[in-house]
């Protein structure tokens, strides 16, 4: 990976790069399943809560530590703000309309997302589902996590996996010829991302400018199936050398 370190996690990366500017920030909005960050331009970018309570004073933020989980969920909606409106992004983008899951023989999801499930369940594929937090009978017991990945040809990685700061082990436990599709609300749309191993595409959303129902509908402790009705699925795509 050109100019970058496999073992430097990205919400670091990021930091180290853009820096985390507190004055853009105009408001944090949170609820029990997630946390929104308005930036003063109008952008607006979320991050999944993961159990924890989020503060939304911003000046808890001012002394920013990546070994606090409540600072890295705001780090990381404040990024997917900050970054997620390039225009490199396609719009429109729904992971099984650019992605044909039959051509795998060994297909990974690592994050239970059920309407992902579902879909997958739909395309008729075989598959082996993975997350620490969540309970279901279609979870593969999380000690047989890394023997699958390593056998894998394609893994569907939710972008949670920045804030709990498992991805760069999660990556690094895939072979070389592994196609890895980040995907989730929570998902930073970064070029810088594509750079690390595997990464090939990564799936998100952004939300209409300063659009207050999506701070209203998080903090009234709403989750995805209501606020991405009102955003645009967005899409980012490693460029072909």
């Amino acid at each position: 990976m050109k100019g970058y370190k496999q073992d430097i996690e990205p919400l670091a990366f990021l930091l180290n790069k853009y820096d985390f500017e507190i004055n853009r920030i105009e408001k944090i909005s949170t609820g029990q399943k997630y946390t929104a960050v308005l930036l003063k331009n109008g952008n607006i970018g979320v991050c999944a809560n993961l159990g924890h309570i989020i503060n939304p004073k911003k000046s808890y933020y001012v002394n920013l530590d990546l070994r606090n989980f409540i600072h890295r969920i705001v780090l990381n909606a404040y990024f997917n703000a900050l970054l997620n409106y390039s225009g490199n992004c396609k719009s429109d983008a729904d992971i099984f309309d650019a992605v044909d899951f039959g051509k795998y023989k060994k297909v990974v999801m690592v994050g239970f997302i059920k309407p992902v499930v579902e879909r997958l369940k739909e395309t008729g594929v075989l598959f082996a589902v993975f997350d620490l937090q969540k309970e279901d009978l279609l979870l593969t017991p999380i000690v047989e996590q890394n023997k699958f990945l390593e056998e894998a040809d394609v893994v569907i990685l939710s972008s949670t996996s920045l804030i709990n700061a498992t991805f760069i082990d999660l990556i690094n436990a895939t072979k070389n010829r592994c196609d890895i599709y980040m995907i989730g609300p929570s998902s930073i749309m970064a070029q810088e991302l594509l750079a690390y191993k595997n990464i090939k595409m990564i799936f998100g959303a952004t939300f209409n400018k300063t659009d207050n129902r999506i701070l209203k509908i998080i903090q009234e402790d709403g989750g995805t199936r209501v606020f991405l009705k009102l955003g645009h699925k967005r899409c980012l795509q490693k460029k072909v050398e």
